[in-house]
């Protein structure tokens, strides 16, 4: 089993690494965690009617959705209700670390599918890794690190292909993409779909997410799912997020602003980049990506280098935050392409 170790100290600075929200949650977040009372924190959470406020916001019932610590934990218990000895998971790659080490935690095992320099979905490499030993098949979308997106057409093909194995799709960056497969929660029998509440709701360090589908697969994951791991700070915290839409629209505008006017300064950098539907687009630096990396920390900008990931090599991503942030980061880029030809000239 792989050890999963995210570079996470010392991250005073601005935050264009982990995808996170880069300014705030909702105020009225700050104000409902404010009124929990000590007499509150004396009780065990009761994450039962708070499931029932998320299932009514997706158009579900309350049996057709589970609140989770983190999309983590939603992948965590997936796995295990659904993977025995023998089974197959199978992974479109470059994609999410979480999947690899839940996964490596079963008896199963692990298919990957490569996708190509594009990094397009890998649609007809999966479709042909199918066997009779597939119970899982991940798909976030969009992908991390790629920012590549799979059309509904396609994750419905899939899934009629594999009626015997559980289709999950990761939503966690729906927000930044507008395109979603949960109204076919219960029409396609075997597919599941997560989101989470740790990037565009703001709300990361209190671990939230959410797991849907149909009625007759999340009994099984309820047997293995904690009854306790959502806390009450966080359910507070959801209630309050759920009903303040108008804050999540206003903050995904201005990243979505901010997307469009970074991808046009990266082109007229001349820095090669992948098309995006998240929060985040990854770049090619090449030989020079850990320089990169360090000197942007230097200038105060976090970014992640992801020459580790199958295919990534010199590759870094970079999430996108407001566009005042964004322009930090342009400038933050300027002066690092200018050390590198001051560099070059001696």
């Amino acid at each position: 089993m792989p050890e999963y170790h995210p570079p996470l100290g010392n991250r005073d600075r601005l935050r264009l690494d982990f995808n996170e929200n880069t300014l705030a949650c909702s105020p009225a977040v700050l104000d409902a965690i404010q009124s929990v009372t000590g007499a509150d924190l004396t009780r065990y959470p009761e994450r039962g009617p708070v499931e029932a406020l998320a299932a009514q916001h997706l158009g579900l019932t309350a049996a057709q959705v589970v609140l989770t610590n983190g999309v983590d934990e939603a992948i965590h218990v997936l796995c295990q209700a659904f993977l025995d000895a023998g089974d197959e998971l199978l992974l479109p790659v470059p994609t999410y670390t979480m999947y690899d080490i839940y996964a490596s935690a079963t008896d199963a095992v692990i298919r990957h599918v490569q996708a190509d320099e594009d990094f397009c979905f890998p649609y007809e490499a999966l479709l042909a890794a199918i066997t009779p030993k597939t119970k899982i098949i991940a798909i976030a979308n969009p992908n991390s690190p790629t920012g590549s997106v799979v059309s509904r057409e396609h994750i419905l093909s899939i899934a009629a292909a594999a009626p015997h194995a559980i289709v999950l799709v990761d939503e966690a960056y729906f927000h930044f993409f507008g395109e979603t497969v949960m109204d076919l929660i219960g029409a396609a029998p075997n597919l599941v779909v997560a989101r989470t509440f740790s990037k565009a709701y703001g709300l990361a360090s209190l671990r939230l997410g959410l797991l849907a589908g149909p009625e007759s697969l999340m009994q099984w994951v309820r047997r293995v799912l904690s009854p306790y791991s959502v806390n009450h700070i966080a359910l507070v915290a959801l209630t309050a997020a759920l009903k303040d839409q108008s804050y999540l629209i206003w903050y995904v505008e201005q990243i979505l602003q901010a997307r469009a006017q970074f991808l046009q300064d990266l082109t007229e950098l001349g820095i090669k980049y992948w098309p995006t539907h998240a929060n985040f687009v990854l770049i090619r630096i090449g030989a020079a990506h850990k320089e990169f990396a360090n000197e942007m920390r230097e200038q105060g900008i976090l970014v992640r280098d992801r020459s580790a990931d199958p295919g990534c090599d010199g590759l870094v991503r970079i999430t996108i935050g407001t566009p005042g942030q964004m322009q930090q980061a342009v400038a933050a880029i300027q002066t690092f392409q200018k050390s590198q030809l001051a560099g070059a000239s001696k």
